[in-house]
């Protein structure tokens, strides 16, 4: 592995383009230059991502029209129905408002997620330190919308008494409640990386003894494995903001809307 990111030829060219200015940096501001790359192959292929996006956005810019809308318009206007769709769902009306952050974590980790069967380059999300940054990104989102809907004490009284339990469990409820969002965080970045990396990590052992055909089946299967794993991040997402931007009376019609269908 250590040897197929030094044959990257793009994470070669960055660093030589860019790999002294950020060394310099670093050294400004008092922190040793990594051994071997300065700038780590998961963070080019990250802003590859950005820039194929931004261009890519540009372009479609270009070309939207309501009375005779194009294929790629199509597309894109599909996606961001399901979106849509799939927000006000799990969040209610509030949904649409959350439709940037669900459709830059989908964009992102789906691209990043397929990076890895393209010949020359490396999946991001097959590095730890990609996939826990987007699942902290996710926390710190939803925990700033809580606090932005419901007011921080009010927020807060969540951790210690969620709704429907009585106020002495607080003492209990507190560390459970606590313990389950850091477990969301290492969900969430885990499952991604693990089955990311573990795919890319089959399809490098089968490509290094038999480099043809035999590997196409197991990346026909990458293909589904980073649908899915990207769906499986933005719906655990939207869960989370639901459950953190949702007011007690919405909380308390849920629990009615649930006991009605039992």
């Amino acid at each position: 592995m250590e040897k197929l990111e030094h044959e990257l030829w793009i994470v070669q060219a960055v660093n030589a383009a860019f790999g002294p200015a950020v060394a310099a940096l670093l050294r400004a501001l008092g922190r040793p230059a990594p051994h071997g790359h300065v700038i780590p192959d998961y963070l080019v292929m990250s802003a590859l991502i950005v820039l194929a996006a931004t261009v890519l956005c540009l372009i479609a810019r270009r070309s939207l029209s309501v009375e005779n809308p194009g294929k790629l318009q199509i597309v894109l206007e599909d996606g961001l129905a399901a979106l849509q769709g799939m927000l006000h769902d799990y969040v209610g009306h509030k949904g649409p408002r959350y439709l940037a952050i669900v459709t830059t974590m989908f964009v992102f980790i789906l691209s990043g997620n397929l990076m890895g069967l393209i010949p020359g380059l490396k999946s991001p999300t097959a590095n730890i330190n990609v996939t826990l940054g987007c699942a902290l990104t996710v926390a710190v989102y939803y925990h700033l919308q809580g606090v932005k809907e419901q007011g921080l004490g009010h927020y807060l009284k969540h951790f210690a008494a969620p709704p429907g339990a009585p106020i002495f469990l607080a003492p209990i409820m507190l560390p459970i409640e606590i313990i389950s969002h850091l477990s969301r965080v290492l969900s969430l970045s885990l499952r991604l990386f693990g089955n990311i990396f573990g795919e890319d990590l089959v399809i490098l052992i089968l490509f290094s003894i038999i480099p043809f055909l035999v590997p196409l089946p197991m990346m026909f299967l990458g293909l589904i494995t980073a649908s899915l794993q990207a769906f499986i991040f933005v719906l655990l997402t939207t869960i989370y903001l639901g459950g953190a931007v949702a007011t007690e009376h919405e909380h308390e019609e849920h629990g009615e809307m649930v006991a009605g269908e039992v």
